[in-house]
């Protein structure tokens, strides 16, 4: 089952975040009137039995344009094992979207924070995808009580620099919007679409998940403006001083084709206290969705052995 969690991010932001599985069992302790299953209240203190009880937490993180429900496969099988969570972070999927909301890095991390301590999840392994795994690795250093372990997944450390930023933005304007199906997204963002150096199904079934159907057609669930203010805030940079500062043990995955080249995530492993490096094959930039056994056989070792430690 799959259940929806509401809880408050940086500034007062609406997130809704998503459980696999099983919702927890009640605290035999606990208030009667609150149901067994329900987020503590806002400034509410976990108590210490609901984290060392029951299964070790896991946070998913999307990447930039994604969404939670991008990891269900993968929550699926973790929630055999673990307490499974994925989160719609701020401007995407059924989370708040407010004009005048910060879409910095700080509010990014500080949003996963407050899930993790909301939902006595922690310290959990963080799973995050693209802009997700940053996220992950800079709340990772932030706050190494929250996090026993950490999963990167084709994100790059190095600056990606103003051209970049450029030419996302006219990606955005080439978007033939709206799309008159969901056969339409699926075509064009997988095989279509000038950016796509070749045809990629997995491609267009990642961009049907994140449409809408609108009075005249199909529209993303995100505002684009929203997402290049998210991408600004750390296309810029290079993040290697952050990584170093993870503690916890990390993995790098990257997709044989995908946007993390082999001796930047050879790089990151050397860089990071306690890394690990795995490589998928025939996969992409959404190894998840290109090769999940594949994905499933990188990364499940990895997390039984963070939750034995």
């Amino acid at each position: 089952m799959m259940r929806r969690i509401d809880v408050t991010g940086a500034g007062g932001v609406r997130l809704a975040a998503w459980e696999f599985g099983d919702p927890p069992k009640a605290d035999p302790a606990a208030d009667p009137a609150r149901p067994a299953a329900a987020a503590p209240a806002e400034g509410e203190d976990v108590p210490d039995a609901a984290r060392a009880d029951g299964p070790p937490g896991v946070l998913l993180l999307h990447g930039l344009m994604g969404r939670a429900s991008h990891w269900a496969s993968t929550a699926r099988w973790l929630a055999e094992r673990h307490r499974a969570v994925a989160l719609d972070q701020r401007g995407h999927g059924q989370s708040e979207k407010p004009q005048d909301a910060a879409f910095t890095r700080e509010a990014y991390v500080e949003d996963v924070e407050a899930v993790l301590e909301q939902l006595g999840l922690g310290p959990a392994v963080l799973i995050g995808h693209a802009m997700g795994a940053l996220t992950a690795w800079q709340l990772a250093a932030k706050r190494p009580d929250l996090v026993r372990g950490l999963v990167i997944l084709d994100m790059r450390v190095s600056a990606l620099g103003a051209a970049s930023q450029r030419e996302w933005g006219e990606w955005f304007k080439a978007w033939p919007l709206p799309f008159a199906t969901l056969a339409d997204v699926r075509k064009w963002f997988g095989g279509d679409d000038p950016w796509v150096e070749r045809p990629n199904p997995s491609r267009g079934e990642f961009y049907a998940e994140v449409m809408a159907e609108s009075p005249d057609g199909w529209r993303p669930v995100f505002e684009p403006a929203q997402m290049l203010r998210s991408r600004e805030t750390w296309v810029y940079d290079a993040h290697w001083e952050e990584l170093a500062q993870v503690r916890c043990p990390a993995l790098v995955v990257r997709g044989l084709d995908g946007e993390l080249g082999r001796a930047e995530a050879q790089e990151m492993v050397r860089v990071l206290p306690h890394g690990q490096y795995a490589e998928v094959a025939d996969a992409g930039h959404l190894v998840h969705y290109d090769q999940p056994e594949a994905w499933r056989a990188a990364v499940e070792p990895f997390l039984d052995a963070c939750t034995l430690e």
